[in-house]
């Protein structure tokens, strides 16, 4: 008796860093798990066949910086709004909640998404509920935030902390000093914020931080704009950040409402960081004005010149082991989680911009079709524009 197959993605061009994998392939799923891959499976061994020719089929997109502490904060965004009725499987909410405020997470927020969501703990004890978060050491809870992680693996991945005034100005290197011993004592990852807008602290603070960087850990915004990143007043790459990269400390884009200038991304690059994840920064306040989702933030890479396969890469099989997740998500393996993106690459003209107010010529979108997560279907929903996922129509020369 033949195989009977939950669901049957048929026809797409299958896309996997992790396994080499590039080509038109059928790809069978059991219940949560990934069943066969195989160049041609019978529409009759599967309940429910779904046609993706013309289609790129790719492990499920994780995007490793969010916020999605939905209902508690003024940036929380609906997780399932960015995530599976996006096109993503997997969201990291980077820094929201802190160890006073994170327990709404697995008490409302979590039982309520169909997206799989991960933790990084503000080191700051309310987290993002307040602004600033970390005035001074008053506003940080060490044995409370420590407790906290260590009773919420695997959820909570690691403390998140951010390299930004007041908190330095008042307390210098104490506070990423206090975040990384409570990642060290919990077994997590340290996830950095760098570089503000406007700061008046010492940019040396990053200088004197990323040496404490272990393999594993984690700088986001690494191509922000202005104060407090890894370029020098001369636009120099900071050899810190170059000896950080090469002991293996994971670069993340991290986009957000002010972090990221396509001049500032191409000095970087010219100077030897790729990054290793693309990620929004998303909240409800960004999804309006600058980040609109990671399939978007995936367009601008290849507007900046990334190939497909490299730009999936970023969004599939890197933050997957950013998150110690490797062995469940980030890859189309036999036995592996259901976790799967199906994405039409559309060719045509659009225009994407940094936060600076710079912008790209984008000759291929890059849109959600479908999400499958633990082999349940999601359809993407409309989309953050009123003409649905695709950037802004680029403007004709000479208007």
């Amino acid at each position: 008796m033949a195989k009977m197959f939950d669901l049957l993605i048929k026809g797409g061009t299958l896309i996997d860093s992790s396994r080499g994998i590039r080509g038109t392939y059928d790809l069978a799923v059991t219940g949560a798990y990934i069943a066969q891959i195989a160049s041609a499976i019978p529409v009759g061994e599967a309940k429910r066949v779904i046609n993706a020719t013309g289609y790129t089929v790719t492990p499920g997109l994780i995007d490793l910086h969010t916020h999605v502490y939905d209902g508690f904060t003024r940036l929380g965004v609906d997780p399932d709004l960015v995530g599976v009725y996006a096109g993503v499987t997997t969201l990291a909410d980077a820094g929201t909640s802190g160890s006073h405020t994170f327990s709404g997470f697995p008490k409302y927020v979590l039982p309520n998404a169909q997206t799989e969501i991960f933790v990084f703990l503000n080191i700051g004890r309310t987290g993002l509920a307040t602004s600033p978060e970390i005035t001074d050491a008053k506003d940080i809870d060490l044995d409370s935030t420590i407790k906290v992680a260590s009773e919420n693996v695997p959820v909570v991945k690691g403390i998140k902390a951010r390299m930004v005034s007041p908190a330095l100005d008042n307390m210098g290197m104490e506070m990423p000093r206090m975040a990384l011993k409570a990642a060290r004592d919990t077994g997590g990852k340290f996830m950095v914020h760098i570089g503000q807008r406007g700061a008046t602290y010492d940019p040396a603070y990053v200088s004197e931080l990323l040496p404490l960087l272990a393999a594993g850990d984690i700088v986001t915004h690494i191509y922000c704009v202005g104060h407090g990143g890894v370029l020098d007043q001369n636009g120099e790459l900071l050899p810190q950040a170059k000896e950080a990269y090469e002991r293996g400390v994971w670069m993340d884009v991290g986009f957000g409402q002010g972090h990221f200038g396509f001049e500032t991304a191409k000095r970087i690059m010219d100077q030897g960081i790729i990054p290793h994840s693309i990620s929004s920064d998303i909240t409800t306040p960004g999804r309006v004005r600058t980040v609109h989702s990671l399939v978007e933030m995936m367009t601008r890479f290849l507007a900046l010149g990334f190939s497909l396969g490299e730009v999936v890469t970023m969004a599939t099989t890197n933050p997957a082991k950013a998150l110690g997740e490797e062995h469940r998500l980030g890859s189309l393996a036999i036995g592996r989680q259901a976790d799967i993106s199906v994405l039409y690459i559309k060719d045509g003209s659009w225009t994407v911009y940094d936060t600076e107010g710079g912008s790209l010529l984008a000759k291929r979108a890059v849109l959600p079709v479908l999400t499958i997560k633990r082999g349940q279907v999601f359809q993407p929903e409309w989309g953050p524009r009123p003409w649905g996922w695709e950037p802004d129509p680029s403007v004709p020369p000479g208007l």
